[in-house]
Order: C-alpha cells, then structure tokens, then sequence
C-alpha cells in the first residue's frame, strides 16, 4: 500500500478548529475533502495529548536485549581489538541472531564507534614514571622558564610518502587526472633528514643531515647552529636547551661536551607528545606535501622556504600553552597524551 502524504499543521489545526464550533467529523471531512476516519484520528489525538504535533515514534524493536548491549559493551571495554565478528558469534551463542551492522550502530549508540589504533611510542613502566616525575616537577614553572627554552628534534621527510594528502575531490570519471593522483615510485622515491630548532620567539635553524648522524656529526651540528640559533633568537641569558634521548644525543662524549658549553633539560624518554617542535614538523609535512616536489634537490628547498614561513605567533603559542601538555600527562597517568 501506497505511503498517504502527511497533513499540514495548519490543516490539523483547522480540523480541531471545526471540531471545536460543533461540526461533526463528516461534515469536516467533506469542507476539507478528507476521509472522515483521518478526521476522526486528528480529533481523538487532540481530545488524547492535546497537540496535533508529531509525536515520538518508538520505531522497530532492537534486536539486542539491554542485557546483549551490556554484555558486548562490557566485552569491547575489556578488549577493544574485540571484532565485530567475535560479537556476532557471542551474541549467536546466546541466543541472538544479529549482522555485524547491527553491532556497529548498537555500539555506536553507547558512544564506541570503530577507528584506527593510534600509533604511539611503546612505554615501559620506567618511561610512564619518569614521564609523570617531569611534569609533576615542572606543572608549576612561570611560562617565562619555558620561554627561554629552545626546543629541538630530529625529522624525517619523504619525497612521494604519507606526507601527501591522501583524499581528494573529483567527480566521477577523473580518477587519473594528475590533480587527483598521488606519484609513486619503486622504493619510496628518496627521503632527507633534517635537524631543527625553534623558540617561543620563532624558528631557529634548519639543517638538512645528509650523512648517517653520529654522535661526533651530533656536536658538530649543535656547535654551528645552535648557539646561531640562539642569537637570532635574542634568547635571554641562561637559556636552556631541550633535545630527546636519542642515543646519539646521551653518547658520554656529547654529555661532556653539552655539560660545558649550554644548560640541557633533563628530558623523559619516549616523550614526543611533550616536545612542541612535533607539531611544527607536522605543519612543515604538509605545506611541504602541498607544493609536490619532483626530486630531492626541490624537497630540500622547499622544507627550507616552509620552515621560513612558519609565523613567530604559531611558535609562541606552542610555548604558551606547555602547561597544558603536562596536565594532560598527569591526567593521563603517564600515558601518552593527545599531543
């Protein structure tokens, strides 16, 4: 049977209307031209709620009980690399026969919906201890401390990687337009290593390391671009540098050299979530990523010319807001944080 078009408000309205001045319910089906038993549900749902609005339906029944719910949620909860299959087959050996879409807007409803495992740097016990001790120690530095830091990092950057953006917008046919492709080339295409540094006031220097890093390679770029760097900077007297625990950073002969000539953060290892220069280097990938280099030599240049770019605000903002990076480790018990 066909779907009956819906009345207006303001046809329901007048029905009441009539109903309400004495008319009978045939008499107002034949004024309006409608079925006396259409007229007649509109009255009864008036006399009954006192509305001719639209009212809740309940829709189709769930085909999971309260208790399946709970039980899957309870499951997922437990292990989130629960599949939708192990559900179907748990809910089957109780009872319920459900499709896997099924599961999904169930879960969905209670607020778990399927998304990639993010990646994160593996920590032990000892790196969630040290990670808490840090920001517990710090939480209630004045911003100016971490003002006077200068930040630095190691990074590395594809020429035709996962960079690029990886969706576009097209219409039908043009898949194969050069707008909507990605180059691919055996091997990847080629990388360079670069090394950087920034402060609350800017972006220091950048370096591309076109050899195998070492510890000896490691001083050699620290003592001609850091204290450069620094300059630039105008960093105030005292002012501390900050790199991770890269073993070619904490080699004996680096310590000693680092011990003489800058004041080092002691820094928590497995820690990139606290170091603000990550998210300069994922601002640098996609401007970089936006310009599609062709080759090394293009890839090099532009890094160059979008760290160049990077506005002194955008710097100072990181820095800004570092406090919040260590309640977040707090919050989170060690683990890593959403930065």
């Amino acid at each position: 049977m066909a779907k009956t078009k819906e009345l207006s408000k303001d046809t329901r309205n007048k029905i009441v209307d009539l109903h309400q001045v004495g008319k009978t319910e045939s008499a107002i089906g034949k004024q309006l031209g409608l079925k006396k038993s259409t007229v007649g549900a509109i009255i009864r749902k008036w006399k009954t709620y006192k509305t001719t609005d639209n009212l809740p339906r309940s829709g189709a029944p769930r085909k999971i009980s309260p208790r399946g719910v709970k039980m899957i949620t309870r499951t997922v909860s437990k292990n989130p690399r629960t599949t939708r299959g192990d559900l179907v087959n748990d809910l089957q050996r109780a009872g319920t026969k459900v499709t896997k879409p099924t599961i999904s807007n169930t879960l969905r409803r209670q607020g778990l919906k399927s998304c990639s495992a993010r990646r994160v740097p593996l920590l032990k016990p000892v790196h969630v201890q040290a990670r808490l001790k840090f920001a517990r120690e710090h939480l209630d530095d004045p911003d100016e401390d971490w003002e006077n830091v200068i930040w630095s990092d190691e990074t590395k950057i594809e020429l035709f990687g996962k960079n690029s953006t990886r969706r576009v917008w097209r219409t039908k046919n043009a898949e194969l337009h050069p707008k909507n492709t990605i180059p691919t080339v055996k091997h990847g295409g080629g990388n360079i290593m670069l090394w950087g540094c920034f402060s609350a006031k800017g972006p220091g220097r950048l370096i591309r390391v076109k050899e195998r890093m070492n510890g000896a390679m490691y001083r050699e770029i620290l003592s001609e671009n850091l204290l450069p760097s620094a300059r630039a900077l105008k960093m105030k007297r005292g002012w501390v540098f900050q790199h991770d625990n890269d073993p070619k950073h904490t080699t004996r002969a680096t310590k000693e050299w680092l011990r003489k000539h800058f004041k080092v953060l002691e820094w928590p290892s497995q820690s990139p979530d606290l170091n603000p220069i990550e998210n300069l280097w994922r601002e640098l990938k996609v401007c970089v990523a936006q310009r599609q280099p062709q080759n090394i030599t293009a890839l090099e240049e532009i890094c160059m010319e979008e760290w160049a770019k990077i506005p002194a605000t955008v710097c100072e903002n990181l820095v800004k807001t570092y406090r919040k990076r260590l309640t977040s480790v707090i919050a989170n018990k060690g683990y890593i944080t959403k930065y």
